[in-house]
């Protein structure tokens, strides 16, 4: 017999209006009218083993679709297992709603189950953080909650629901969405961005993850193509200019970054992974001067005063920028020698990597693993890091071919994400290659919800780089005090296993000959599959910044 209607079909009727497609949560009694909203409005739900994991699905279906990801967290631990993967979204930038469960109002403060005041706690790593008001107010606080996460600057949401108002009975909502009016950059802002490219010698783009949330990667990469300027992306950023292109430097870095004397930083922040912001001042050359562009003012820097600065919608900056450029006198060829020396940079560091990423070192070099794979991606292949030090290699060796295809926690830095991040790419890029690239650090974390991906039948290549060590915190540990504690975990874990035993398949790999044959087996396989591989705990990660 089909349940009566009530507030939570209005809630899931107003999510399907604003693009959300999935319901990814874990079962739990206060929120059992949004299921059943769910069954009504036609909706998929896709349940986890841990909280975490239905948030971190959520910001990657945002990430991946650019629409606003659904999460539905039931009261109390429900929704404090899901908070780092708010944070992460909120770090991110990922237009992502949670809708949490909450005790009954009727019983309020007489010390129900699970009885929480959560917006308070979610309010530091949210847009907006609140409480709907009744059983009537469901659809417009429903569509407030999406509102606000996909308006620049794009972000979480947390909204929760008394639980009698759930399921009591509430008129249907109707949805006028609304997308967001293009934020237009000051000219005069563009006009100063122009003038400074025009006094460089030595300029450098970099492209972050908002140039694809904005959807301006095509007027990004047109913009650097008509002027010729080498461009280093990160995160989402990557792909935009694809594996091979000219004017892509992302491995002649460190040269780009001490010899220029204008950045211009796009879409993401001077934080860590930009040493804050600070350029050039290499072998006695002045400091580098920064222009930072933002898709809204408050992601612009603060923590340091750049050159020039602009806000806007990404695309109609770039579309400006170009003509400013026009107006300035900027002329393409005058960076050519700059162009020739980086790429050259580039290439001899790419010819340097050849002998690693083929060694035969035992035990495995990390460095081999990216070798093999390499040669078995796909143009399209969604590739997802959740590690330390052996996916700063994939951020290095594993350059993606098409944008919005490379997947990391970003600069929150939250290990576990994998799993969640696997499970929406799968349902987003069904006819990808999907490969999650876990250290075994990180594969403690979120290896349960394998059980997730059998049971939906989603199809993932894990890829697992097991030293047996932290080795983020060993190797620096020992570096300060030439000791380390807490940083051991057990050799040749059989992680593999952990994954056979919840219905995928797996191996364990020692010899670096047998990397490619398994890769080839796990994408074969159509199922969940773990190939994981040995690797020496000697070798660190050679990075320039702890990030500290």
């Amino acid at each position: 017999m089909e349940s009566a209607k009530h507030a939570g079909d209005v809630a899931v009727a107003v999510s399907k209006a604003y693009g959300a497609e999935t319901m990814f949560t874990l079962s739990g009694g206060h929120v059992f009218p949004l299921y059943d909203g769910a069954v009504h409005e036609g909706m998929r739900i896709l349940d986890v083993r841990h909280e975490q994991s239905a948030v971190f699905a959520a910001e990657a279906t945002a990430r991946l679709t650019r629409k606003p990801g659904l999460a539905v967290l039931t009261a109390g631990p429900g929704i404090t297992n899901g908070v780092s993967g708010v944070a992460t979204a909120h770090f991110n930038g990922s237009p992502v709603v949670v809708l949490g469960g909450r005790a009954p109002q009727s019983r309020w403060g007489s010390g129900a189950l699970q009885e929480m005041d959560h917006p308070p706690l979610l309010e530091p790593i949210t847009k907006l953080s609140f409480t709907a008001s009744g059983a009537d107010s469901v659809g417009q606080d429903v569509e407030m909650a999406f509102r606000t996460a996909v308006a620049p600057h794009r972000g979480p949401v947390f909204l929760d629901f008394y639980m009698d108002h759930l399921f009591a009975p509430s008129e249907p909502h109707a949805v006028e969405t609304q997308t967001p009016s293009p934020l237009e950059p000051d000219p005069d802002d563009l006009a100063a961005i122009a003038r400074l490219l025009a006094e460089a010698e030595r300029p450098v783009l970099v492209y972050g993850s908002d140039v694809w949330m904005d959807r301006a990667e095509e007027a990004a990469r047109d913009f650097a193509e008509a002027w010729r300027l080498p461009v280093i992306p990160n995160g989402q950023g990557r792909g935009i200019l694809p594996a091979g292109h000219e004017l892509l430097v992302t491995r002649a870095r460190g040269l780009a970054f001490a010899q220029a004397d204008l950045v211009v930083v796009i879409g993401t922040p001077l934080d860590f992974r930009l040493g804050y912001g600070w350029f050039g001042g290499k072998d006695g050359a002045p400091l580098a001067r920064v222009v930072h562009i933002a898709d809204a003012p408050s992601q612009l820097a603060t923590h340091m005063q750049p050159a020039a600065k602009a806000a806007g919608d990404l695309s109609v900056v770039f579309w400006g920028l170009g003509a400013a450029c026009g107006d300035a006198g900027v002329k393409p060829d005058a960076y050519a020698s700059w162009v020739s020396k980086l790429s050259e940079a580039a290439a001899a560091a790419i010819a340097g990597d050849a002998e690693l990423l083929a060694a035969d070192a035992d035990p495995i070099h990390p460095m081999r693993i990216y070798g093999e794979l390499n040669r078995v991606l796909d143009d399209d292949a969604v590739v997802i890091g959740d590690g330390g030090d052996f996916v700063s290699y994939a951020g290095k060796y594993v350059e993606p071919r098409r944008p919005g295809n490379w997947l990391d926690p970003g600069p929150y830095g939250c290990l576990g994400t994998g799993l969640g991040y696997s499970i929406a790419a799968r349902l987003a890029r069904p006819s990808s290659q999907v490969v999650l690239l876990l250290g075994d650090g990180a594969a403690g974390f979120s290896l349960m919800d394998v059980d997730t991906l059998v049971r939906h039948r989603l199809p993932v290549v894990m890829i697992c780089g097991n030293n047996g060590i932290w080795g983020l915190e060993k190797h620096p540990m020992q570096l300060l005090y030439g000791y380390d504690v807490a940083a051991e975990l057990q050799p040749n874990c059989r992680y593999d296993q952990v994954v056979t035993a919840l219905g995928g398949g797996g191996e364990l790999v020692t010899d670096p000959s047998e990397i490619g044959p398994a890769l080839r087996r796990a994408f074969d396989s159509g199922i969940p599959y773990m190939v994981n591989i040995a690797t020496d705990p000697q070798i660190a990660y050679p990075r320039n910044t702890t990030g500290v």
